[in-house]
Formats: structure tokens, sequence, C-alpha cells
């Protein structure tokens, strides 16, 4: 997630948007007479009106196209160049539009000389404003030393060397960097990477950390993604220029150099957010009053002939953003240490009789609704990884698709657990799969996805896969 920091600068975008709607409407207004009936409001005519229709369509299709194009999206890296490209494609594009509305109304008479000129001084008054507001930024930035971000470089490569270059000697972007850490012994650097950890937690108004991504630990990696998480900046990565750059996060050209970021999926967009946490609040509800009620009574008796121990297991995993939260579960081993590194083999004696079955039935995942409640999981999602096992994965799997997949709520089942990649990891394979599905998930989420999913994992439970033990 991208945070915005400032405290008038975000004001600048919805009032271009406004600018430029009123620019369209204001000069259609001026430049045609698209029909000489008067406006009354308590007519049969009203929305008869030519002008009133141009307006409305003019507001939806703007914002529609600005949108898909992302016109309004322009950041202080972006170079003039960039924002030229923009204007001449919304041009394109608006002329369509507008050529579709004439076209819609036969009625009405405009000669080709006239709707140029229209368009050509549109777009000449929202250009001029638009490059206006660039530079008036780049020059309050550079000479007044406002609208500033700070940041903090991690690393030594060659790209953070170039990045820690262009801040400081391109003031018109606007960042001041407070500080770079690298466990290099060449060079000059504020302090190891270690010791970068402890000089976020002493200086909170940090607004960005820019990582050499290669030249970090996955536990470093997840370490800063948590920071950022918790105190609201945002986190970047500086590739290596060598390798092909992936597509899972989020690139950016910083002056030509490539800097990614954790992009939004759709799956995390507010409006998604609100239905999948309205239907998994329902869902989890619903599991909580009538299944989990009388299931955990019935399960206590059997557990407690059989062990000793709680009824409830919980242990620590990776969520969100690497956000560690306890997971419930039935207890199905005769011990309650987790072991590092072991995941329950087939045929292990640590699980006992009633274990198996909830094991093999996935009956002892329901306590779990309990924290879908609590808003740490979801139904459906990337299966959350004990502590232990993210870090071995990591070397296994791609950096970059390792971060991706902890970029949503692990959930209590996912598709590649429906898939048969669940419980043991085997091979290298296993855990490579594992994550294709898992990333394949998050990129076509829908609620239908979701409720497929659901339905296949309750046929699970009848039908036993070969994975379950």
């Amino acid at each position: 997630m991208e945070y915005k920091r400032g405290r008038y600068s975000w004001l600048l975008r919805p009032f271009l948007i406004i600018f430029d709607i009123t620019v369209i409407n204001v000069l259609a207004f001026y430049f045609f007479n698209f029909n000489e009936e008067k406006l009354y409001f308590f007519s049969n005519d009203f929305f008869n009106n030519k002008h009133l229709l141009y307006f409305l369509y003019s507001i939806e299709l703007w914002i529609l196209s600005t949108s898909l194009l992302s016109f309004y999206k322009v950041y202080r890296y972006t170079s003039a160049l960039n924002i030229i490209s923009l204007i001449i494609k919304q041009l394109f594009v608006y002329s369509i539009i507008f050529l579709a509305f004439v076209g819609a109304f036969r009625s009405i008479n405009i000669q080709a000389f006239e709707m140029l000129n229209y368009l050509l001084f549109s777009f000449a008054i929202i250009s001029l404003v638009k490059l206006l507001s660039y530079y008036t930024l780049k020059t309050y930035r550079s000479y007044l030393q406002g609208n500033v971000r700070r940041v903090v470089i991690i690393g030594k490569s060659e790209g953070a060397n170039e990045l820690k270059s262009l801040f400081t000697k391109k003031k018109e972007l606007g960042y001041n960097l407070l500080a770079t850490f690298s466990d290099s012994k060449t060079g000059e650097y504020t302090g190891t990477v270690a010791q970068s950890f402890d000089y976020l937690k002493e200086n909170t108004g940090v607004d960005e950390i820019y990582c050499a991504i290669d030249e970090l630990t996955e536990k470093q990696v997840n370490d800063f993604v948590k920071y950022a998480n918790i105190n609201h900046c945002n986190i970047k990565f500086i590739p290596n220029t060598k390798k092909l750059l992936t597509k899972r996060l989020k690139t950016d050209f910083y002056n030509y150099l490539p800097v990614q970021s954790i992009q939004e999926v759709a799956l995390n967009n507010d409006f998604n957010k609100i239905i999948k946490r309205t239907f998994d609040v329902i869902f989890s509800i619903f599991i909580i009053v009538f299944v989990l009620s009388w299931v955990s009574v019935i399960l206590f008796i059997l557990i407690k002939l059989e062990s000793k121990g709680p009824l409830f297991y919980k242990h620590k995993r990776n969520g969100i953003n690497y956000k560690e939260f306890y997971c419930y579960k039935f207890r199905s081993l005769r011990t309650l240490g987790e072991v590092k590194g072991t995941y329950v083999k087939q045929n292990d004696n640590r699980v006992t009789k009633i274990g198996r079955f909830l094991r093999k039935t996935s009956i002892d995942e329901l306590p779990q609704f309990v924290n879908v409640l609590m808003g740490d999981m979801s139904v459906v999602g990337p299966r959350p990884h004990m502590l232990s096992y993210t870090e071995d994965y990591s070397k296994k799997v791609d950096k970059y698709n390792f971060i991706f997949r902890h970029n949503v709520k692990p959930g209590i089942t996912g598709l590649a657990q429906i898939k048969g990649y669940r419980g043991e990891v085997k091979s290298d394979e296993d855990i490579i799969n594992r994550i294709k599905y898992d990333i394949f998930y998050i990129e076509n989420w829908s609620l239908l996805i979701d409720i497929k999913i659901i339905l296949q994992t309750v046929v699970h439970i009848f039908v036993v896969q070969d994975e379950a033990y």
C-alpha cells in the first residue's frame, strides 16, 4: 500500500480534476449552441437539454478515461516528457469521446473546424495549468525546501549509489536523504544494516525506505516490511539492474533507474476489502455459532480421553505484511512445543488417533474462524507458514514472489490446498507450486473464486486427500 504524507499537496489532484472538467464544459458552452431550447427545471425538456447531457456525459467519460490512462498519476520523479505524453494520449482519447457525443445527436450541426478549435483550446489550458503546477512544485521543493520526503537507503549496490546521487543532486525532486546503511566496509555509511533498525526506531519521521533487495536476507526484508506497515511509511526496492524486472511488483523509474514497490492488488483496494471482510465476518460468525460451538464440546471430551493437554493449540504464524499472530487449531498432537523445521509426517507417532482424523478432514482448522473474526486471517487466502518455515522457504522461492504473497491476509483454506499442495513439503517443487497457486489466486481474486474454493474444501472433508495426515 502506498502511504501518502504531506500537508496540502494531496489537494492538487482533486483540484486539477475539477478544473479540467470545468474547462471542457465552459468552453463547450462558449463554442457550441447544442440546442436553442431554454432550460426549464420543472418541464419535461429538462433532460433533453443537450448542454446538460454533455455536462453529465463529459464528467463520467473524463473521469473514466483519465483513470484508465493514469492521467493524474504524476509523481515527483515523473519527467516533463511523460506528462506531455499523457496529455497527447488524453487529447486523442477525449477527441473520440467528444465525436461520439456529437454523432449520437444528429440534430447537432458543428463544423469540423469548430470542434478542432474547442479541443485544442481546452487542452491548451489544461496542459498549461498541469505543467505550471508541476514546475511550481519543483521550484517550491528546490528553493523553499517544502513538500520534502525524508528517505533512508539500505544497501551499496550500483542502483543504491545512483539513487543516493540522484536524491543529493536533484533538489527539485524533494527527497531529503537522512541516512544510508550497508554492511560494506568500503564507502561512507551511517551504519550497518543491523544498526538501521535502531535508527528507524529513534527517527519515526522517515517517509520512505529504499532497500537494495538482493543484498538483504529474507528476515531483514521481513523486518523492513513490518516496520513500514506499522509506521505507515513506504518501502521500495532497488532491483539488480542486470536482471529482468519482476512483474509482481510495481516499477517506477527515477531518472531511468528502476525502483519497485509492493503494488496494490485488486484484493486490497478499499471496495474489495469491504466486500471480502463483510463475507469473512458473516461466514465466520455462522461457523462459530452453528458448528464450532457444539463441535468443541464433543472434541474436548475425545481429545482429553486420549491425551493430556488443552483443547486448543496456538502457534505463531506470519500474516499480512509479515505481521505475526497466534493461529488457533484443535490440538492433534501429544506434544505442544513447536519443533523448528519439522512438519508432521505420514505415520507420525506424535499424532493422536482423534488428531489423525481431525487432520485428514481439516476439522482441526475450525478454530481459525476466530482468527478470521479477529481480523488476522481471511476464510480464503494463502495458508500462513510457521515463522521458521517463512525464512526457509524464502530461500527456495523468488524473493519478489514471497513478498507479493505476504501482501494479503492468509486464509483458512486456499487455492493451493484444494490443488493438493498442503501439509508436508517433501521437495522444493512442493513449495514452489504452492506459491505459484497463491500468486494466481491473489492476481485473479473474486468473491466467486472464494465461494468455489470453500465448496471444494467442504468436498475434501469427505473425500480425503493423500497429502492430509
